[in-house]
């Protein structure tokens, strides 16, 4: 049996190849050519990437890190196997593209991110990236690459999850043009900004070359994305396909709560001002909140019984990272800090939660005699996919299941995602849409989708 990543390659001869060739091709029968590239070589190259790693015993491959660099040439040796012609830019994104039979016409992107979180699962990132090219692949392995009428551009970025700047989409943002020339100035914890880290591979970019790499949307058609779902649903009823309608908003906090340091015997309860304590009731007040947005947020101009029924539905808040100074068993901290990860549909609600919660959060400081700095690190707004493209993949997502398993199936899932891809940036350069996927879902028991992580 073929795999999901089959239904990529459907929609991409659907929408590329001349109407003859591509009902030849959607109604033709399963062979071993395809059953090869899809299944077999897809797979053992999601496996063989998911081994490039920056760690032992887990995978890590962050921006310009020796794995990324590694895995980037690997991703383009694969491009170019498929028939693409290769380049790296400025911003270290690997693409590959093939002409068709108009060069100047609209091209079609696809593409996820070859970058990874700390203790990754091997699909983040590098399905989108592995799909895409064996999809093309096919189309080279039977004769019809050159037979399409629009360019066809794979990109696997550079940087999407910001685990080493702390500033996601440092590739497609961009390719998208939203990517501001200070960004280059940022640094990681070594130190090392990112224009410095660039230049330790052998690439010299400069503000001038940052802004050329922006696409101009007239030769752009649109953008696709095939990513991990990274949760549950698919699994629970049973689906390995589904279409995203929309990808959730996102900030990102960092907290700090000062206090006054000291030993941990011999200052008395009521004379202390801990911050360790101040921040877990800050802690708990965001879970709460979070839980219950109802229950905080009051009815005016900017919250209206639609936006609080869309944060009972969307919103999720999360403290993913907490460090405290000195961090000794005997000491009363002196600082604590932590972030603050929240995320939800609806915009305006996102915002009234962060009015409601940093003014709690200061009344809470203020009345344990800490002091309390909130810091916005990261903004991005919701994003609602192309209903085209999206009415394109659902179709051949049907296609796809209805190819898998011989028999009509019911209507794949259409889901709201939480969590934020590459498709955000690209939205702002042209209409953008997405599938998430769970290769595990055949299964109908509950299980750990641990390779789903990321």
């Amino acid at each position: 049996m073929i795999t999901p990543l089959l239904f990529l390659q459907l929609w991409v001869l659907s929408i590329v190849l001349p109407s003859t060739s591509s009902a030849f091709v959607l109604s033709g029968r399963e062979d071993d050519l395809f059953a090869e590239i899809l299944r077999d070589e897809a797979v053992s190259r999601l496996i063989q990437l998911g081994k490039v790693s920056d760690a032992d015993g887990y995978l890590e491959r962050t921006f310009m890190s020796p794995a990324s660099v590694r895995a980037a040439n690997l991703i383009r040796a694969w491009m170019e196997d498929a028939g693409l012609t290769t380049w790296m830019d400025y911003m270290g994104n690997v693409h590959g593209r093939v002409e068709g039979l108009n060069a100047s016409a609209e091209a079609l992107l696809i593409g996820s991110h070859l970058d990874t979180v700390v203790d990754a699962g091997i699909f983040d990132g590098s399905l989108g990236i592995i799909s895409a090219i064996s999809a093309l692949k096919v189309l080279k392995s039977n004769g019809t690459l050159t037979n399409l009428i629009r360019p066809v551009e794979v990109i696997a970025f550079s940087d999407e999850e910001g685990v080493r700047f702390q500033s996601t989409f440092l590739g497609s943002a961009a390719v998208a043009g939203i990517l501001p020339v200070s960004a280059l100035q940022i640094s990681d914890k070594s130190g090392v900004n990112v224009q410095d880290a660039l230049k330790e591979n052998s690439i010299a970019i400069t503000e001038e070359s940052l802004l050329q790499l922006k696409y101009d949307p007239q030769s752009v058609w649109g953008y696709i994305e095939v990513h991990i779902e990274q949760g549950p649903v698919l699994e629970w009823v049973g689906f390995p396909l589904g279409v995203v309608k929309g990808i959730a908003g996102q900030t990102r906090l960092k907290v700090t709560v000062r206090g006054s340091q000291g030993h941990a015997g011999t200052v008395p309860m009521s004379l202390r001002q801990d911050p360790m304590a101040a921040s877990a009731e800050l802690i708990m007040l965001l879970e709460s909140l979070c839980k219950n947005p109802k229950d905080f947020l009051s009815y005016d101009g900017h919250c209206n019984d639609s936006t609080v029924e869309s944060l009972s539905n969307s919103l999720v808040c999360t403290v993913g990272e907490i460090s405290t100074w000195p961090s000794a068993s005997n000491v009363i901290p002196g600082q604590v800090t932590f972030t603050v990860d929240l995320r939800a549909m609806d915009n305006m609600g996102r915002e009234a939660v962060l009015y409601e919660l940093s003014n709690r959060m200061y009344e809470i400081c203020e009345r344990r005699s800490v002091s309390c700095i909130i810091e916005r690190k990261h903004d991005a707004n919701a994003v609602i996919c192309d209903s085209e493209l999206t009415s394109e993949l659902k179709f051949a997502a049907n296609a796809a299941l209805k190819r898998i398993t011989g028999e009509i199936q019911d209507e794949v899932p259409v889901l709201m995602s939480g969590a934020g891809h590459d498709a955000m940036a690209m939205s702002h350069l042209t209409k953008a849409s997405w599938n998430a996927i769970c290769p595990l879902s055949w299964r109908r028991k509950p299980l750990s989708c641990r390779a789903c992580a990321g």
